[in-house]
């Protein structure tokens, strides 16, 4: 073996469930707490207002923190980071889960999303440093894949399921088993391979302020539009604040001797368009599990439990794109092969979801169209995980993937605030046409923002055809056996 091989770890498929795991609490915990929220609401006695402030104070503290938790593991290794973020995790959601007042249950939302942003780098970056082989890192990035496409279905599942049989704090609870099963199975099974030249580098103190307050500005920003709209003085001042931020944050990077974020990592051409095109993917897709929730509840009928099972098809077809495509395809084929029409399948499934009316019914519309987001969006993201931590020095992959988790939670600030707005006003359009048609009206507005969701995973794919052109490294030949001399 020579000085530059990494030994084989024989523990990792046992660590992929653990960091898998890890993974899955961190998606699923953006969408448990949903269904919850209005039985919270009743017993904590909080009004509308501060039930946006517990999804939005998780948003902004984990979109915010990102590119600092993914430089802290790279700076002191991504096995205790891990550990510290998952135990951090539990304490917060056990905060919450035992909050007495609002402002309790909002702290705990916050200090869930520091934990997370700590979180969500190191599992990407453990599993590009654990599986070395192309094959294998590409099976274990379907399972990853996987996890974060069918997470936030599994969230409306299971949040569904505790808030209707064991009450809204459970959806909260529930996270310490998560975390309490992923702490002694990183203890046992992880590998910790950060290096002395990350572990001797200095935290970049400026770069790590600027970068945190620009990104939980832009985070806030998008949510200020979706609630005053795009032109109100509270959204553009935080856009305003956002951009001044992040050019001062870029300006110091180019200087600095230890930069949070070497630009080196965005500006290659494969990474840069796969951050693009999870941006885009995760804004295009919120409008299915935006509208298409509403919908089931309040159009169909459905029950918070009926609704989480209805997203169950959707978890089974992400897993199915993620290991069955994804993972088999990806050290096969160029990129943008599997890529581009995987996020074309994606958008016909939201096309198929934009038919959606008040007598249309379920198996005819909603399933088959979940199913091909499923797929498509499973498939994309495999290769998305792949690429963003191809070819990055060991001592950036932390901040390569909390990039990748950050455009996640810019996509999806971006798709909630935009595509609730075109509902909301295309919604009131319909309504003013047709007076008292309120259900109807609804579930055109819903319709027509899913139309959008539709067009922006289409530009994906095109980003995706024109940026993107990496290709698979060539499979090693297998050894021949010297025939013998006669």
């Amino acid at each position: 073996m020579s000085g530059t091989e990494v030994p084989v770890d024989p523990r990792r498929w046992k660590a992929l469930v653990v960091i898998c795991l890890a993974q899955l609490m961190i998606v699923l915990d953006s969408t448990i707490l949903n269904i919850a929220l209005p039985s919270a609401q009743r017993e904590l006695g909080f009004g509308d207002s501060s039930r946006q402030w517990t999804i939005t104070a998780y948003a902004l503290t984990f979109g915010g923190f990102l590119l600092l938790g993914g430089r802290i593991g790279d700076r002191w290794g991504r096995r205790p980071v891990f550990i510290t973020a998952a135990a951090g995790f539990a304490a917060a959601s056990a905060l919450g889960g035992l909050a007495v007042n609002t402002g309790m249950l909002l702290g705990a939302r916050a200090l869930q999303g520091v934990f997370a942003a700590l979180l969500a780098p190191a599992v990407l970056s453990l599993i590009a440093l654990t599986f070395t082989e192309t094959r294998e890192r590409a099976k274990a990035f379907g399972v990853m894949g996987a996890m974060a496409g069918s997470g936030g279905a599994i969230g409306l599942l299971l949040g569904g399921l505790l808030t209707q049989y064991w009450g809204w704090r459970w959806t909260l609870l529930v996270n310490i088993a998560f975390a309490v099963v992923a702490v002694v199975g990183a203890l046992a099974y992880i590998t910790d391979r950060s290096t002395a030249t990350a572990r001797a580098a200095r935290l970049d103190l400026p770069g790590a302020v600027l970068a945190t307050g620009g990104l939980a500005a832009l985070v806030f920003g998008f949510t200020r539009a979706e609630q005053n709209g795009w032109s109100s003085a509270g959204a553009l001042g935080l856009f305003a604040l956002a951009l001044v931020l992040l050019i001062v944050f870029v300006l110091v990077e180019q200087r600095v001797k230890a930069p949070l974020l070497p630009l080196r990592v965005v500006l290659d051409r494969n990474r840069g368009g796969a951050y693009l095109a999870m941006l885009l993917s995760v804004a295009g897709m919120f409008a299915m599990f935006l509208f298409i929730t509403f919908y089931l509840q309040v159009v169909k009928g459905f029950s918070p439990l009926q609704t989480g099972l209805a997203f169950l098809p959707m978890s089974v077809a992400t897993v199915a794109g993620s290991t069955q495509i994804g993972a088999r395809l990806a050290p096969r084929l160029p990129a943008r092969s599997l890529m581009a029409p995987a996020l074309l399948v994606a958008a016909a499934g939201m096309a198929v979801l934009a038919q959606i009316t008040p007598h249309t019914s379920y198996a005819a519309v909603v399933l088959p169209g979940m199913l091909l987001l499923g797929l498509g969006l499973g498939t994309a993201f495999t290769t998305v995980f792949g690429l963003v931590t191809a070819g990055v020095d060991p001592q950036d992959t932390g901040v390569a993937s909390a990039l990748v988790n950050t455009s996640q939670q810019i996509g999806g600030a971006i798709g909630t605030a935009l595509l609730n707005t075109i509902a909301t006003s295309s919604t009131a359009s319909y309504l003013s046409g047709h007076p008292g048609a309120r259900t109807a009206g609804m579930a055109h507005g819903f319709a027509t923002a899913t139309w959008a969701g539709a067009a922006i995973l289409t530009a994906s794919a095109l980003l995706v055809m024109a940026l993107i052109n990496h290709r698979p490294a060539p499979a090693p030949e297998p050894a021949r056996t010297p025939q013998p001399t006669r």
